[in-house]
């Protein structure tokens, strides 16, 4: 059975009509599938989150010595626990994965799935924060984009940075709508996000570093001087920015990840 065929199935048996407040589209092309689990390992502890009727588990359950399901939907949970009882290294838990820590639920794991796109920076976010160190997503095209842009680039974002201070990341493959049911209505992307030894760049005081590129970002519009005066006070601000010869006049968007570090570093020393 193909898994177009099989999805089919699963949908009718148990009455599935994909929940959209829970952001549910369910993956039907094998070889995107294949794509996502291809680094799965007999070593490896796997956290999948929203595996829904479970065609992504099924593939990395023959390839990783355990995974741990992390699914809100109690429907989706019943097809999971049918589907996969007489697997040793199937662990389910039904909850919502921002109330979960995922750190504590493994040791070294890493995280695998097919994300729901309303809160994919969110979840990613999250698992940056609580050190997971290798996470294979598949989101929407645009966010995929957006996090694995360089800081600096036109499609930048604050969460282009946060990522990129703490991680590499690369686009494994795009995956088309019509590999869905039902079919979203934008491109998917295949993202891997592996954590760096050590941090990009040093900060002294990551509340402020980040503090001062949230605040640039929800002012892009304006130049660097008036975007983050609202975090550092203006007037101590334009010192720092001659001190660092950046032109108070460029768009924050156009620093480096290194910039914004030194900006927080001079106004952490005060």
């Amino acid at each position: 059975m193909n898994v177009l065929n099989e999805t089919k199935f699963i949908m009718d048996k148990y009455d599935i009509h994909p929940n959209k407040n829970l952001g549910q589209n369910f993956l039907i092309d094998e070889n995107s599938l294949q794509t996502i689990a291809k680094d799965v390992t007999k070593t490896d502890t796997i956290i999948e989150i929203g595996p829904g009727l479970g065609t992504l588990t099924s593939i990395m359950l023959e390839k990783a010595k355990e995974v741990i399901a992390i699914e809100l939907d109690k429907k989706m949970c019943k097809i999971l626990e049918d589907r996969f009882k007489l697997y040793n290294n199937f662990k389910l838990i039904n909850d919502d994965v921002l109330k979960v820590n995922i750190a504590n639920l493994a040791n070294k794991p890493k995280v695998v799935a097919n994300l729901p796109y309303y809160i994919t920076t969110s979840i990613i976010t999250k698992l940056i924060k609580e050190d997971i160190a290798d996470i294979t997503v598949l989101i929407q095209k645009e966010v995929a984009d957006r996090i694995s842009a360089k800081p600096g680039e036109k499609n930048a974002g604050a969460i282009t940075y946060f990522v990129n201070y703490y991680a590499d990341t690369e686009i494994l493959g795009t995956v088309s709508k019509e590999c869905f049911i039902p079919s979203p209505k934008v491109e998917s992307e295949i993202l891997r996000i592996k954590k760096l030894p050590e941090k990009r760049v040093k900060v002294e005081n990551e509340t402020l570093f980040f503090e001062l590129i949230r605040e640039n970002f929800t002012k892009r519009r304006k130049n660097i001087l008036n975007s983050i005066s609202g975090v550092i006070e203006k007037e101590k601000l334009e010192k720092i920015l001659e001190k660092l010869n950046i032109n108070p006049n460029s768009r924050g968007e156009n620093l480096s990840l290194q910039d914004f570090a030194n900006i927080a570093n001079e106004a952490n020393k005060e």
